[in-house]
């Protein structure tokens, strides 16, 4: 992750049902790492289409066995009382997290770090096919999808 550390401009492609279209609004994310690079944090900011402006925080690391995850997550929109914690894998180029916020409904989140010139953010809800109409299935579909690049810093002056 360090890598990937700095300011972060882009869009966000927000769907509350997996049936309707995508609203892109810009987006933007600014990455950290904390005590020493053991954890990552990836403050966001998107715009809902009915309510404005919007910010969560992800702060992650690995977790006590190799190839885990663990972390805590925050939106202002997707959940109004305190964070929420998630777990899943890292690996070399993508951290897989998720936590079940109701019985059989799981929200996932995916940060793609491919390539340094692009960071990857994707949250998807899980639906369960016991919640769809009869002769639908359940299954993930991507509510929220961030593009993000890589923003180009001032030069610090120096006096």
């Amino acid at each position: 992750m360090d890598a990937f550390t700095g300011a972060w401009f882009g869009s966000n492609g927000f769907r509350l049902m997996p049936t309707d279209a995508p609203h892109e609004a810009p987006a933007s994310a600014e990455v950290a790492v904390a005590a020493g690079s053991a954890i990552w944090s990836i403050a966001y900011t998107w715009g809902h289409p009915e309510k404005g402006a919007q910010e969560g925080l992800l702060v992650l690391g690995p977790g006590e066995a190799d190839g885990t995850a663990v972390a805590l997550w925050a939106d202002s929109f997707h959940q109004g009382a305190g964070p929420r914690p998630l777990v899943g894998t890292l690996a070399a180029d993508v951290v897989a997290l998720s936590y079940e916020y109701a019985p059989e409904w799981r929200w996932e989140i995916i940060v793609d770090l491919t390539t340094p010139a692009s960071l990857g953010l994707r949250m998807d809800n899980v639906v369960p096919d016991s919640a769809v109409p009869e002769g639908a299935r359940g299954g993930a579909y991507a509510a929220m999808q961030f593009t993000l690049r890589r923003v180009a810093r001032p030069p610090v002056a120096t006096v």
